[in-house]
């Protein structure tokens, strides 16, 4: 029987415990398993290969994308190296200008030694992505929307480009989650995910996730999550299961949240501009449109192309947090040139449009007038500030 996306968050890979009835998969907070002779292969062994609550979280993972296999990991920057490990010396990897500054580290600065070799394009024009295949073009890695400029690529028309070329297509679902888009439904090979993200919904654990239905890439991406062993552990596995149960109703309220704060912000004298897939004056407003069902929680912006426009702007803050990460049931906001992307080299940010004014917004859960409010109080106080020097403001304790 098929089932509804909200059934599938609920009971894919979670049946009642057979021992006790339990309803809610129990924390197998163990890091080896008895077994009945050697040379035996029992379905658990040692928890660094597999562990009831791990295979829980990675069976429902791999349901809410539609696929045949999910793989858990302890972060996301773990999973991304998980397919990384597909390379060898003398591949060719395409990808986007527009990424997560942990992804652009990775590539630039540890498999590029290696003997990869990267080619940033702009992968929102699929004819960019065709004329930067090579002869040894192996992978075609994608952010949809991409993280902070929220750029969202056709992921169709890209995938049937790498397939061509004998490449697999790789996308990163972080920002859209499969709530809002499935990659493998429109041709891709693998999904990524940082489940610290929206698929947990709490800021409180790490986790990432690689997720397939073809059997050679599971086969090979499995081994390389055993041998390299960078693995959740139990109530890790735990946490992002028990978000995962209200991801569809989290995302909702944060989509509706950010279409309203995006529309304020594009009429506000302050700010230069926005970047948000769900306004009609977006450049890719129409591919979102067609491949998202609704169009995300992430909102960036800039102010002045000055940091101490935004470090004004910060301090007159009182309901959003400025720190790391997204996602999240509390709405937050980041400086990307100094925080997420501070890897990427000055010169690379600015030409790749990351400049020093950027804010990139997590909306959360909170009520969208009080967080606009917040914002539009903070955008006067921070101008007053400018013309008049130092304010104080009472803040909210957290």
């Amino acid at each position: 029987m098929s089932y509804h996306f909200d059934t599938l968050a609920i009971h894919a890979g979670q049946p009642n415990e057979r021992l006790t009835g339990a309803a809610t998969i129990p924390i197998f907070q163990t890091s080896t398993f008895a077994q009945d002779e050697p040379g035996g292969q029992p379905d658990f062994c040692y928890t660094r290969t597999g562990n009831p609550t791990r295979a829980a979280l990675e069976a429902n993972l791999a349901a809410l994308e539609g696929a045949r296999y999910g793989l858990a990991f302890s972060s996301g920057m773990a999973a991304i190296n998980n397919v990384l490990n597909l390379l060898k010396s003398g591949d060719h990897v395409i990808t986007c200008r527009d990424l997560y500054g942990g992804a652009y580290r990775i590539f630039t600065k540890l498999y590029h030694n290696f003997g990869v070799e990267f080619s940033f394009v702009d992968t929102t024009d699929p004819a960019n992505v065709a004329r930067a295949v090579q002869g040894n073009t192996q992978l075609v890695w994608l952010e949809s929307p991409s993280n902070p400029l929220l750029q969202v690529t056709d992921i169709a028309a890209c995938a049937e480009i790498a397939r061509a070329a004998g490449a697999w297509t790789v996308v990163d679902n972080t920002f859209a989650t499969p709530c809002l888009q499935r990659p493998l439904e429109l041709s891709a090979d693998i999904v990524v995910h940082s489940t610290t993200k929206y698929i947990n919904g709490h800021a409180d654990v790490l986790g990432g996730a690689v997720i397939t239905s073809r059997d050679d890439l599971y086969e090979r991406l499995k081994f390389f999550q055993n041998a390299v062993g960078a693995v959740p552990a139990p109530q890790d596995c735990f946490l992002v299961l028990r978000g995962i149960k209200t991801l569809s109703l989290r995302v909702e309220r944060q989509c509706a949240n950010a279409r309203r704060v995006a529309e304020f912000l594009s009429g506000h004298p302050r700010v230069r501009q926005v970047y948000y897939p769900g306004l009609p004056g977006h450049p890719n407003h129409a591919v979102a449109a067609r491949q998202m069902s609704d169009f995300g929680g992430i909102v960036s912006f800039e102010l002045d192309d000055d940091i101490d426009a935004v470090r004004r702007f910060v301090r007159a803050l009182r309901l959003w947090t400025l720190a790391e990460s997204l996602g999240g049931v509390k709405s937050l906001l980041c400086h990307p040139p100094t925080m997420t992307h501070a890897s990427v080299e000055p010169n690379v940010r600015r030409e790749r449009g990351i400049r020093d004014g950027l804010v990139r917004l997590s909306v959360g859960i909170e009520h969208a007038v009080d967080l606009i409010a917040d914002l539009d109080d903070a955008l006067r106080e921070s101008s007053l500030e400018a013309c008049c020097g130092d304010r104080t403001h009472e803040v909210i304790a957290a």
